[in-house]
């Protein structure tokens, strides 16, 4: 006999509460105090106490749209209570996700690397050439 949770079933429930939540963010919070947030992932503990809910926002501060999301995390978790089918639906936390911007950046020094005009790196020089 198997005791303990399926990671699977942990898995699925993560994706659903991410589903719903988004869902439940774009019709509850208005984009004008929160910005456009989006869900970009679910973490969950694996006794179902605790959700990390990782968020991208745009047009917000994300300090901001965290501490909105944190006031109403009580509320979004009484809406997936009636949503699920679970027994124990997770405390919010909501978190943001700097790993957007943090691509978004990259990719912008990337750009700036290979402008015409931009300052080549100097190389070391190969071993074998003399020096």
């Amino acid at each position: 006999m198997r005791s303990g949770k399926s990671p699977q079933r942990g898995q699925r429930i993560a994706e659903q509460i991410q589903r719903d939540l988004a869902e439940m963010i774009q019709r509850e919070i208005p984009t004008s105090r929160a910005g456009l947030v989006t869900v970009s992932g679910v973490e969950i503990t694996p006794d179902y106490a605790h959700a990390k809910v990782y968020f991208t926002v745009l047009g917000a501060e994300p300090e901001t749209a965290a501490k909105l999301l944190n006031d109403k995390a009580g509320y979004f978790h009484s809406l997936l209570f009636k949503r699920l089918q679970i027994h124990t639906v997770p405390a919010l936390k909501f978190v943001h996700d700097a790993s957007v911007e943090k691509g978004f950046e990259i990719d912008r020094l990337i750009a700036e690397a290979v402008a015409p005009g931009a300052p080549k790196p100097k190389l070391p020089p190969e071993p074998g050439d003399g020096e």
